[in-house]
């Protein structure tokens, strides 16, 4: 460690988390910020397994740190993650230019390719994981972020394009979300590209003629990248944005059947959705199919989910040419768009709590425990200190609190007699078990808790 970090460190009168990067917390530790707790996260992935497991999608991690070469060519050197948002640094030990991945799709098409992993033929994939980008941290918005991210690669038709759209709408019917109220679908086709380069070349002219109500980074974008003039957020610029040339009439036969094809389907399940023209994504790799689910509730921050088509990313990344679909899922925004609509969520609580009596023999209780929580029973211990366990009194206060609906009482004359006291915190009523077969009595306790 360098004297310069050295006297940093002891410098530092307070260490606290970086700027824009949270702790993730039990619901029962306080918090100076309104951020999601660990038990959402943990019921959210519990969905994201289900509803995934349910379509065939595979896990796969990847790493945080990836070559920064990986995401210029990736996502393109005029895109403003590349610009401004990366977190790269050179390597001291052996030079290397390195980023904190800002997305999750160009890590797994690099491992993909690196392992050959496509030669036995297509495959679906998911990971979660944090992504970071140096931006101003605002709600649902931060600079170590989540996402949930999910590829399908090797697919070239629109069915899993399709696939995509209804596996996010599955996974909001899995947490309670309603689409069309609670969130909405947006789609568009971005063609092909020898289509985009003809519109492109027709926004380039039409901001020409407008180049005096263009803000500082369009007038940068104009000739770089105009496309991501048609996603500017400020207001002066909505009006002469709105008569910009639309991409859609640009598309050729193919894209379009490509694009009728996604809505016939959509149509067919009964899935509403809005046709956007002005729907672009914000990496440079995206073709054909584009979409994204947008709420209401959260302000400006409205898209939660985005995905679409990037059939040349593989190739441009030094693989074999193959198509491929996906989309990222912002988890904090998802997670605090759960909070706002106030959706139901299981109780963390335990079945049981464990009152422990001074003088209790201990090894009987921990081994009926154990024999509980083998059967699937959720049992919280109360742990006593260097003076013991703590009046009755205040054991069954700390059993209120953990939110049980029992508790295991292990008094020494019912210990004694083989048997320990089963109490309903809600009904207040009492009943003796048999110490020497929990499993006989631990369902019942599962699904009294539940009730």
């Amino acid at each position: 460690m360098t004297t310069e970090i050295q006297a940093a460190a002891k410098k530092a009168e307070k260490l606290a988390a970086v700027k824009g990067m949270n702790d993730i917390l039990p619901a029962s530790v306080p918090r100076t910020e309104k951020l999601p707790d660990s038990h959402l996260w943990q019921w959210f992935e519990t969905a994201v397994r289900a509803v995934l497991g349910r379509y065939g999608y595979q896990y796969l991690l990847t790493p945080i740190v990836e070559p920064t070469a990986l995401f210029v060519r990736g996502l393109g050197e005029v895109t403003d993650i590349v610009e401004k948002e990366m977190y790269s640094f050179v390597d001291s030990m052996n030079g290397d230019r390195l980023t904190l991945r800002p997305e999750a799709t160009a890590g797994i098409v690099r491992a993909m390719i690196e392992h050959n992993a496509l030669y036995n033929g297509p495959l679906r994939l998911w990971t979660i994981g944090p992504m970071f980008r140096h931006e101003r941290p605002q709600k649902g918005r931060y600079r170590q972020f989540h996402q949930l991210d999910v590829e399908a690669l090797g697919f070239g038709g629109p069915d899993v394009d399709v696939e995509m759209i209804l596996m996010a709408r599955a996974l909001w019917r899995e947490l309670g979300l309603v689409e069309g109220r609670d969130v909405r679908l947006e789609i568009n086709s971005l063609g092909q590209p020898d289509e985009r380069r003809a519109h492109r070349d027709a926004l380039v002219a039409y901001f020409q003629q407008h180049q005096a109500s263009l803000d500082e980074d369009s007038q940068r974008r104009l000739h770089s990248n105009p496309l991501r003039i048609l996603d500017s957020k400020n207001p002066a610029m909505q009006a002469m944005i709105e008569g910009a040339p639309k991409l859609i009439d640009f598309l050729g036969e193919a894209s379009r059947a490509h694009f009728d094809a996604v809505r016939a389907s959509l149509d067919a399940v009964g899935l509403a959705y809005r046709v956007n023209p002005r729907l672009v994504r914000g990496m440079d790799y995206y073709n054909l199919t584009v979409f994204e689910w947008i709420t209401e509730q959260l302000g400006s921050q409205g898209t939660v989910c985005g995905g679409g088509r990037y059939d040349g990313l593989i190739e441009q990344l030094g693989g074999k040419p193959a198509p491929a679909v996906g989309f990222g899922l912002g988890i904090e925004r998802l997670l605090l768009l759960l909070q706002e609509l106030k959706v139901p969520v299981p109780s963390a609580a335990p079945d049981a709590y464990a009152v422990v009596p001074p003088g209790a023999p201990l090894p009987q209780v921990i081994a009926t425990l154990e024999a509980l929580r083998a059967a699937g029973v959720r049992v919280l211990q109360h742990a006593g200190g260097a003076d013991g366990p703590g009046s009755m009194k205040s054991q069954f206060k700390k059993a209120d609190a953990s939110g049980a609906r029992f508790a295991l009482i292990f008094g020494p004359d019912e210990v004694a007699q083989g048997q320990v006291a089963v109490k309903d915190l809600r009904a207040g009523t009492q009943a003796l078990q048999p110490l020497a077969s929990p499993d006989a009595w631990a369902d019942a306790l599962k699904l009294q808790s539940a009730a």
